[in-house]
């Protein structure tokens, strides 16, 4: 089987394409799965591009999704032909978050999903929505889930609420159709005139470039009639945290779910006390969200956003693609 390994950790040149042994018959509580796709993540990048180290010949990625070709003994969710995807944490099943590391997660702490096959416990899988291509499908593990838990399990969100989302990446674009399938409104940002044509055409109720309007928060302020909105799905970190809080309404929430700007910096906690605001950090969520997440996607009909497909040889161009920021959605990898 086809499989890409990181050679050293440090750089897209040292992606490789190898041909690997397919592996044998699943075990007790395992399945073997014909991997199909897989879909890139800063965190992806951050692992490939040496931010974060892993260990040499480490595979890549922590989105996987295929066909389940073989069930060991014991298991009990999956039969040979379901459509499944990947969990972020495969240990952690339900229950309150468990998980503060990445020890466990595929295409870092373990090998991931850039290969044609993979035998692991079934508990490392849940069914995908019906009727999502593979694509589709691995756009959900990290991206998709991230916004999930963000707004509807640590949110609460509700018809009637107002989103802010930042920028035109999966989780983002993920929070605004979420948001607007459930009756919230949504304000969204970009420094992209014509990405904020496509974030209008996904129902963002209002639309602000950030370059052109530094001052954000303020804005914000002014289009919610000076109340704030109710939750900002904050992808940006420090460098857009004190933004956001300007931009949050009195006891409302912040979701600190990315670090683009940067792991460290400034934060004006006398601001988010005045606020009385909720910041709340999160790391994806567990198997359990992951199955409630598959089924609302499956009842509103919610399909990902896409911008553009490589193959599994081309994973070190897709992973340029994302450094030049012209995505609008998820980058996938299909093979």
């Amino acid at each position: 089987m086809k499989v890409a390994i990181l050679n050293k950790p440090g750089g897209l040149d040292q992606l490789a394409i190898e041909e690997r042994a397919e592996p044998g018959e699943p075990g007790e509580g395992e399945v073997r799965v014909r991997l199909h796709a897989s879909s890139l993540n800063f965190h992806d990048y951050a692992v490939v591009a040496g931010a974060i180290p892993t260990e040499d010949g480490r595979i890549p990625m922590a989105d996987g999704a295929g066909v389940v070709e073989a069930v060991g003994q014991g298991v009990t969710e999956f039969s040979v032909g379901d459509k499944v995807v990947s969990t972020f944490f495969p240990h952690w099943q339900d229950g309150p978050a468990r998980v503060g590391n990445f020890a466990t997660t595929p295409g870092d702490g373990i090998d991931g999903y850039a290969r044609e096959q993979v035998v692991r416990p079934e508990r490392c899988f849940t069914h995908a929505p019906e009727g999502y291509s593979h694509a589709e499908a691995a756009t959900l593990t990290t991206a998709g889930l991230t916004a999930w838990r963000a707004l509807v399990v640590d949110g609460g969100l509700k018809a009637g609420d107002t989103v802010l989302t930042l920028g035109t990446g999966g989780v983002s674009i993920f929070a605004l159709q979420l948001a607007q399938a459930m009756g919230a409104r949504v304000i969204a940002t970009s420094s992209s005139d014509e990405k904020i044509e496509r974030l209008k055409s996904l129902g963002a109720t209002h639309t602000i470039n950030y370059k052109t309007e530094p001052e954000w928060g303020k804005r914000v302020k002014e289009l919610t009639d000076g109340r704030g909105v109710d939750h900002v799905v904050e992808v940006g970190g420090p460098g857009t945290l004190p933004q956001s809080i300007d931009a949050v309404r009195i006891g409302g929430h912040i979701a600190l779910i990315g670090v683009l700007t940067g792991s460290e910096g400034e934060i004006p906690t006398a601001k988010l006390m005045a606020r009385q605001a909720r910041l709340q950090g999160l790391i994806v969520g567990s198997r359990a969200h992951q199955k409630d997440f598959v089924r609302a996607l499956e009842t509103t009909g919610i399909r990902p956003i896409i911008d553009r497909s490589f193959p599994l040889d081309g994973i070190a161009d897709a992973f340029r693609y994302e450094e030049s920021g012209g995505h609008f959605g998820k980058i996938c990898l299909e093979f």
